[in-house]
């Protein structure tokens, strides 16, 4: 069974190599290519960030080509319609990419419910400890969580969430219910919330969906947390709502923001470099699963994670 993968040498050199070995035993691997100038005619392809676009045109010189693995999460950037319309079947990593997403959506909530990054400066510049001042406002007892979309993400937060004491909300228009949260309006999510928390893949019809009316319900002092697409939050609006209420960004629009940008200066604000994702030693597991779905394709059996046609363009 032919194999090759096309991706960037940069991500080639953090998913890839360390299972090479793993990889070259379930099939004939055929190294790892940045472009599909070189390409072997193969019948599967291990795909990466900054895989080009698989075109017709690609296709046409791919006669043998039968199924795409991806090792991160959303496809839509390079599995073409004449890729749908040859019956490739796509798998993606996104399942094995939300966990660390998750874990670092529950780690922001906690750590802004516990005001720690203000009261770890207050402190610096204090000495005092100040434990008897803290307001009835700190703190996560009984906290309400509000989800927007349940996604694949969105849910493993909501799974991740169940142990601690947090009241869970939900909101997602195409899902009747969800275990572990009560269904809400989009608008009773951001006037109940202590936390909103925003999982929603960036389509035509979400850019933009976090606007000035749904940050204006929300509570003062209220957090929301976007590690979904810079796109989905109106900035303007946020920009006129921070310091009312406090913003976690993993995601802005653009990246990065031009350094004037208000966002950067507003201490109620906390943005960092789109790390919620993959990164160090999880690109570990992007690795091992794409050799797992490879191993498993080579065997006859199905994707573990497919990606089905009719879902592409909301997966990741």
């Amino acid at each position: 069974m032919r194999v090759a993968g096309v991706m960037s040498p940069e991500a080639s050199a953090a998913v890839l190599t360390p299972v090479l070995t793993d990889l070259s035993s379930a099939c004939e691997f055929l190294g790892v290519h940045s472009d599909f100038a070189s390409v072997p005619d193969v019948d599967l392809l291990v795909t990466g960030w900054g895989c080009p676009p698989i075109t017709a045109e690609v296709l046409s010189r791919l006669p043998r080509l039968r199924a795409i693995v991806h090792t991160a999460g959303s496809v839509r950037g390079f599995v073409t319609d004449a890729c749908w319309d040859r019956g490739i079947v796509v798998s993606s990593a996104a399942q094995a990419n939300a966990l660390p997403v998750a874990e670092y959506t529950v780690a922001m909530i906690l750590l802004t419910g516990k005001r720690v990054l203000e009261r770890a400066r207050a402190y610096r510049e204090t000495k005092r400890m100040a434990v008897y001042e803290v307001p009835p406002t700190v703190g996560n007892f009984g906290a309400v969580v509000g989800i927007v979309s349940a996604s694949m993400i969105g849910r493993r937060v909501i799974e991740l969430l169940a142990p601690y004491d947090f009241e869970v909300l939900v909101h997602d228009p195409f899902v009747t219910g969800v275990d572990g949260a009560e269904s809400v309006s989009l608008s009773e999510l951001f006037s109940r919330s202590d936390v909103v928390s925003v999982h929603t893949p960036l389509l035509p019809e979400t850019v933009g969906l976090v606007n000035g009316s749904l940050l204006k319900l929300m509570r003062d002092d209220a957090v929301l947390i976007n590690t979904a697409r810079g796109a989905v939050v109106d900035q303007d609006a946020l920009v006129a709502e921070a310091g009312r209420i406090r913003a976690v960004l993993d995601v802005t629009d653009p990246e990065v923001l031009p350094a004037d940008h208000p966002l950067w200066h507003n201490d109620a604000v906390l943005i960092t470099p789109h790390l919620a994702g993959s990164q160090g030693n999880e690109w570990g597991r992007l690795g091992r699963h794409a050799v797992q779905e490879v191993r498993r394709w080579v065997a006859g059996a199905e994707f573990a994670t497919p990606v089905p046609a009719d879902r592409r363009e909301r997966i990741a």
